[in-house]
């Protein structure tokens, strides 16, 4: 039996919980080939995990809504399911060889919602045995609430949104940063390969275009030198005669 003051936020949580799981769905539509047979084996995982979280905080919810009935009972019952069902998501992962550091987030979303169902799995434990404790079904409030965060980050995923990590973004403009060679436009000189020489130019040959001195001459230039020739010899002959 919950309090007055939490009987409003577990209605609106259990509509939220509704509303959340049927854009589940819609995206798990869109989005069929990446959770199908064929796909990757970490969307399915992350498909399934976001129906856990969803579906625990909707359960937990509707049972506090019900008149005489220990919601410690429900969130204990529920958070076991869901820590089989996360186990279940780590061994497809290693069955499939996904869950490596190389993919941080593979590994750090399993390991946080164990901890958030074991988190629940004790504070149901201790309203279970103590109904009047309120502060532990404050806490089960609280895990509700951390449930939905981790559905949607879980469907931003699955849907493939960007991912904009400050650690990541910070990597990657350290990678990006240019060298002090590069930033002030110094070029290094290119060293040639090992066993290999550079190419030397080699001048392109003159060319003596040599012409003959006759064919320098104009063609009349003959007739002329014949002409004085045959006058030369007709003026010796006449003298000598």
């Amino acid at each position: 039996m919950i309090s007055e003051d939490l009987h409003d936020f577990f209605t609106a949580a259990a509509g939220v919980a509704g509303t959340l799981i049927g854009l589940l769905f819609v995206a798990i539509s869109v989005a069929a080939e990446r959770v199908s047979e064929h796909g990757n084996p970490a969307h399915r995982v992350r498909a399934a995990g976001a129906l856990t979280v969803f579906t625990n905080a909707l359960t937990v919810s509707l049972f506090a809504l019900v008149p005489g009935t220990n919601v410690g009972t429900v969130a204990f019952v529920v958070s076991l399911l869901g820590l089989m069902a996360t186990a279940a998501s780590l061994i497809s992962l290693i069955r499939q060889g996904t869950l490596t550091w190389q993919h941080p987030r593979e590994v750090v979303f399993p390991i946080c919602l164990g901890a958030v169902f074991v988190a629940q799995l004790l504070a149901g434990q201790t309203v279970m045995f103590h109904p009047a404790a309120r502060g532990s079904v404050i806490t089960i409030a609280e895990i509700i609430m951390v449930c939905f965060l981790i559905g949607i980050a879980r469907a931003w995923e699955l849907v493939g949104g960007p991912q904009l990590g400050l650690v990541g973004e910070i990597l990657t403009l350290v990678r990006s940063t240019p060298t002090s060679s590069t930033a002030t436009g110094e070029q290094r000189p290119r060293t040639p390969p090992a066993g290999r020489d550079l190419p030397v130019p080699i001048p392109r040959p003159l060319r003596h275009h040599l012409t003959p001195r006759a064919s320098l001459q104009p063609p009349h230039s003959n007739r002329l030198l014949k002409a004085a020739t045959s006058a030369s010899t007709s003026v010796i002959a006449l003298t000598v005669t």
